[in-house]
């Protein structure tokens, strides 16, 4: 079986580097996760206006306010079926951002679950611990044979409520990743904008991969949403 980004890129997959189509090959067939490990050079934010919009996407682990340079992180990539009976892929990064007393850490979160739509034709991308924000991803494949990952929109959804959100009620990310042969590490970069308020957060940074073995959808329980969501 296809990963769900080798399914939502079709051909395109074969032109990703090829450390770049193990990485982004992860399926529950496959066998395997993707753990990666690496330094943030910088996570920065929006104007002073943002922090509070940070700080309550940060109870959901969906952003925060917190930035600085040299921020040591891990990506965690597992494929599981999840309650649905949906191939899943987990994108959780875990941050060792800078405390309020100097020397001392805090953990961060940004927990993201994905699964392939057919209905939709692309990968939908649930945000938080929860999942009550999903958003499509448009997949494009650059020359260099790096990934370019983009979300379109954001669906809200919560017990009877569902709704879209307003371009100007959200932002839109953009991240790429790309592999550096010369230095056989992984390089990331994001930001995400909103259409009026312009630059909101962003990251970049690098990382090496390590790929543990999954068998029979076991998978490091802290890494699933405390609630699954059906609509896509």
């Amino acid at each position: 079986m296809a990963s769900i980004f080798e399914t939502a890129l079709g051909e395109d997959f074969q032109r990703l580097h090829p450390m770049l189509q193990k990485r982004f090959g992860v399926d529950v067939e496959s066998g395997y996760a993707c753990v990666g490990e690496g330094v943030f050079s910088e996570v920065r934010r929006g104007a002073w206006w943002t922090v509070p919009f940070l700080r309550f996407g940060a109870f959901r682990n969906i952003l925060f306010p917190d930035h600085g340079n040299n921020i040591p992180f891990t990506i965690e990539n597992y494929p599981y079926i999840d309650g649905f009976g949906r191939p899943t892929v987990t994108f959780i990064r875990t941050l060792d951002a800078p405390g309020a007393l100097k020397g001392r850490t805090k953990k961060r979160r940004f927990d993201a679950t994905m699964v392939y739509s057919e209905a939709r034709g692309a990968v939908v991308d649930y945000l938080g611990t929860h999942q009550h924000l999903a958003t499509d991803l448009v997949l494009e494949v650059l020359a260099d044979g790096s990934l370019h990952l983009q979300t379109t929109g954001q669906r809200f959804y919560e017990g009877p409520v569902a709704f879209s959100f307003p371009s100007i009620g959200t932002g839109t990310a953009d991240l790429y990743e790309s592999y550096d042969e010369d230095r056989g590490v992984f390089t990331i970069q994001m930001q995400v904008r909103n259409t009026v308020f312009g630059f909101l957060f962003g990251y970049r940074g690098e990382f090496s991969c390590t790929y543990p073995l999954v068998e029979n959808n076991n998978i490091p329980l802290h890494l699933k949403p405390v609630r699954e969501e059906i609509r896509e």
